[in-house]
């Protein structure tokens, strides 16, 4: 069938394709500017100690050094949820916590003068794991935090913010499975994004209470709103954003070195720039949340949950500015999975003397439920249940419900995706590979095969609100006004292209401002997939408001009303005979048409993505390999057929299917020091190890927007940790449940090695 669409799920050349690959893209660090100065960060060698005495006079001697800053010099920010952790602070809270910062004329310079300031410390006992920290008499972090434990709630949310699953009756439910099971699982790797890019800012305090920031972020407009509340909104903020080399939501956490690059800033007068390096990347700056679970389950035969109870502890590290959020879209994530009519799951955020936790893809939902699958499975096993057709019975479906994040309860009205799941399966050759649970595939010699499945999906496709303006010119041209910045998606192209679509002119006369706070209207940014239906939905309505005003306004001059005519590349004409009309020019040379669109919060949709995995284990050495994934969703209409591919093909990295095979940060539990931050300790997979990927999507019109799509890549990594972990465990013939599946795991489970003392495990 021939598309309806001229632009849409059409491939295009990218708006900043020849200027990337030309190297002529401006990333934050090619930035300059006229005697800017760089800043640098004087870090903790100790997981947790008071400052007792900073001495800063050598270093400000050096040449070139403008200002050093310590928290005798600074205001009193705060960030974090709630707002508790202080800019710069006598205490420090985990190895890299920032004791001093420095600006100089050269980065040279800047580092020399980290050199010369002496601190004296008062080393304090430190805690590294969740259940040491909630101990009475365990190091306490904040006083703000008694025990350690984090105030749960995200205000922002509403009154009502999901803080927990509490349904039904779990007493009840138990009483009606066919079989029970429990356990302790762990996802507590701490898998690091690693965007190409490190976090960085130029800052230029302007006189006397405002400061303008180029920053590296997916999301720039929300770096102008964090700001101006840690700055007790006594200053005006603004905020350019520029292409951004990756984020996968964990640039959202830069505010900590923003707030420094101003403070240094405004001590000099001069703008600065502070960059971190990668080692500082890895080892300083924010990671994934651990997670780790105790619970129980109870099934039916036929695959049905009748309770889910148990505690969720969830590591924030030394602060927490997202975790409550990611904990209250995971609640809500977790019912969309599982239908589930009894639920006690009681989630606790704790407190440790390690880096903080952010964003990163999978926010919340990932930690969760790469925790629960592994319980599910040891009760699909005794019920005798084929994982495919669990998730295939569970998985949400029209009409069918969850309470979202904002603690109400939401009735979904998308398309069904078992189709899409089946397609996926026929793909991958699910129905003739599964042997039963922990039965290999085939068995070659020592090495063995298993496959393994997984499934996400997350209403945070239409989370809170973007609004866009669209300006008609009367050359034939269009401009969108939209605060988004370029992180690698292809998402800019994407509006233009919905904007080309709806004014049906070509893509090249279509024209988008710089993602500048002060002149665009606010957007929360493309975080959770919401770029193609919530951002999406305000390109289209400013769009479609600026084509009503101009066929409004020139259908007279054709003798008609406006819904006689239309427009075309820059021409409007009558719909009975084309041949009468006339430019846009007709609008006057002195006027210009505006169009407004806004998109307001909607829960009632979901994207799902299942992913398929086949492995190969060497039972002699314990290695894991990858040789097929299979990728399926339904997008409702694909709006950029390459983007959306590449978007499938990230499953492995960005803390996704690999987090659960050999990605991971390995902290020194004695000391604090991550062990691994650089790119050679840090185990990541190249190109010659990339596994076959097939990507089976669908396309089911969705009662979304014009265009019937939904956006899919920040689950792309979701589902595969869990299905991996299923897949090799299946392929040894005994359960895992520790990630990653390093060589260690694997042959400690085959009773090959000692035991290597995990946490994690079945009861």
């Amino acid at each position: 069938m021939a598309s309806p669409y001229r632009f849409i799920g059409k491939a295009t050349q990218r708006r900043d394709a020849q200027d990337i690959v030309t190297g002529n893209a401006k990333f934050l660090d090619d930035r300059k500017f006229p005697d800017m100065l760089h800043g640098k960060v004087l870090r903790s060698p100790h997981p947790h100690a008071l400052v007792k005495k900073i001495t800063k006079s050598e270093a400000l001697k050096l040449p070139g050094v403008k200002a050093v800053l310590t928290w005798e010099d600074v205001p009193d920010w705060k960030g974090g949820t709630p707002r508790s952790t202080r800019v710069l602070d006598r205490k420090v809270r985990y190895v890299g916590d920032a004791v001093a910062i420095v600006a100089a004329d050269t980065e040279e310079h800047a580092k020399e003068a980290l050199r010369h300031i002496k601190v004296e410390y008062e080393v304090l006992p430190a805690v590294f794991d969740m259940e040491e920290a909630l101990k009475p008499g365990a190091p306490q972090l904040y006083e703000d935090f008694p025990g350690n434990v984090v105030t749960p709630g995200v205000p922002f949310f509403g009154p009502k913010n999901l803080k927990e699953v509490v349904i039904g009756d779990v007493g009840k439910g138990f009483a009606e499975a066919d079989v029970v099971t429990e356990g302790t699982f762990g996802y507590e790797n701490m898998p690091n994004p690693i965007p190409p890019e490190p976090p960085g800012v130029v800052a230029l305090w302007e006189s006397p209470d405002s400061v303008t920031l180029w920053v590296s972020n997916q999301a720039s407009y929300m770096d102008t709103v964090i700001l101006s509340h840690i700055m007790e909104r006594k200053v005006h903020v603004r905020t350019i954003g520029g292409p951004c080399g990756g984020s996968f939501g964990s640039k959202y956490m830069s505010w900590p070195i923003q707030c420094y690059a101003t403070l240094l800033s405004r001590a000099t007068g001069k703008p600065v720039k502070l960059v971190l390096t990668k080692e500082e990347h890895l080892a300083a700056f924010t990671l994934r949340p651990s997670s780790r679970m105790s619970a129980k389950v109870g099934m039916k035969k036929d695959g049905t949950v009748t309770a889910v109870q148990g505690a969720w502890l969830i590591d924030t590290g030394y602060y927490s500015m997202t975790t409550q959020s990611q904990v209250a879209v995971g609640c809500g994530e977790v019912q969309i999975m599982v239908r589930c009519p009894n639920w006690d799951l009681k989630p606790v955020i704790v407190c440790t003397n390690r880096n903080a936790s952010g964003i990163v893809r999978g926010f919340g939902g990932q930690e969760l439920k790469c925790c629960l699958i592994p319980l599910l499975s040891l009760a699909m096993e005794k019920a005798g249940v084929d994982p495919l057709e669990f998730m295939k019975k569970n998985f949400v479906k029209p009409g069918g419900g969850y309470f979202w994040r904002d603690g109400i309860w939401y009735t979904y009205r998308g398309v069904d995706y078992t189709k899409a799941m089946e397609k996926g399966a026929e793909a991958f050759g699910w129905k003739e590979k599964w042997k039963g649970w922990l039965t290999p595939t085939a068995v070659n010699g020592p090495r063995r095969r298993g496959i393994g499945v997984g499934v996400h999906g997350n209403a945070d496709i239409g989370e809170d609100s973007s609004e866009a303006y669209v300006r008609l010119h009367p050359d034939g041209t269009a401009m969108l006004f939209s605060c988004v910045t370029e992180h690698g998606t292809g998402q800019v192209t994407n509006y233009i292209r919905m904007v080309a679509e709806v004014l049906q002119l070509p893509m090249e006369r279509i024209s988008i401002t710089p993602s500048d706070s002060l002149i665009n209207p606010y957007e929360f940014g493309p975080a959770g997939s919401r770029g193609t239906y919530a951002i999406g939905s305000a390109v289209i309505a400013a769009a479609e408001d600026a084509r009503r005003r101009l066929l409004k306004l020139v259908a007279p001059r054709l003798k008609a009303g406006p819904e006689d005519v239309d427009t075309a590349d820059g021409v409007i004409y009558r719909k009975d005979d084309p041949a009468v009309k006339i430019p846009w020019k007709a609008m006057a040379v002195d006027r210009t048409i505006t169009g407004y669109g806004r998109f307001d919060p909607d829960y009632s949709l979901t994207n799902c993505m299942m992913t398929f995995v086949e492995v190969e284990v060497d039972t002699e050495t314990g290695k894991v390999a990858l040789p097929l994934v299979v990728n399926a969703c339904d997008v409702g209409q694909i709006i950029d057929p390459p983007g959306l591919d590449n978007q499938l093909n990230g499953c492995l990295g960005s803390a996704g299917i690999d987090s659960a095979i050999f990605e991971e940060t390995i902290i020194d539990r004695s000391s604090g020091h991550i062990l691994n931050a650089n790119l050679i300790d840090y185990k990541w997979r190249t190109f010659p190890e990339l596994p076959v990927i097939k990507n089976v999507v669908s396309e089911t019109p969705f009662p979304s927007h014009r265009f019937h799509a939904v956006g899919i890549g920040e689950i792309a990594t979701s589902p595969g940790p869990s299905a991996i972990l299923m897949a090799v465990s299946n392929a040894i013939g005994t359960w895992l449940h520790e990630y990653p599946v390093t060589p260690e795991k694997v042959l400690e489970a085959l009773g090959k090695i000692p035991p290597q003392g995990r946490k994690g495990g079945a009861l």
